[in-house]
């Protein structure tokens, strides 16, 4: 299982992030996808996670200005984030859970810029 991740660049300051993420290879369904990211000279941390049955799960620092998406019959995940914050800048990183263990993407850099 491959997970190929779209998205990032560089972003206005107030503007919108768009990241979506795909798995592709062995035959997988996830029971679980979302987004990590990891910022400059701190640890890896959460942003959000979404199951198969649609419960969503949103890390602090997104809460409230991010949504989470996913489409089960094409593994894809999509996550948006609005009004991004310099304190967004990082690389993100799109993971998915499933029976046969968890995959991670290369990961994807995102840099909010004035």
């Amino acid at each position: 299982v491959q997970l190929v991740e779209s998205g990032g660049g560089v972003v206005q300051t107030g503007g919108s992030l768009n990241l979506s993420c795909t798995a592709s290879g062995s035959p997988f369904r996830a029971r679980l996808m979302g987004y990590f990211r990891r910022a400059p000279g701190r640890q890896r941390e959460l942003v959000a996670t979404i199951t198969d049955t649609g419960a969503t799960n949103y890390a602090g620092p997104v809460k409230g200005r991010s949504t989470i998406s996913g489409d089960n019959a094409k593994n894809t995940v999509y996550l948006q984030i609005d009004s991004l914050k310099p304190e967004d800048t990082a690389v993100y990183y799109c993971t998915m859970w499933g029976s046969s263990g968890d995959y991670w993407g290369p990961g994807t850099q995102v840099t909010a810029s004035s």
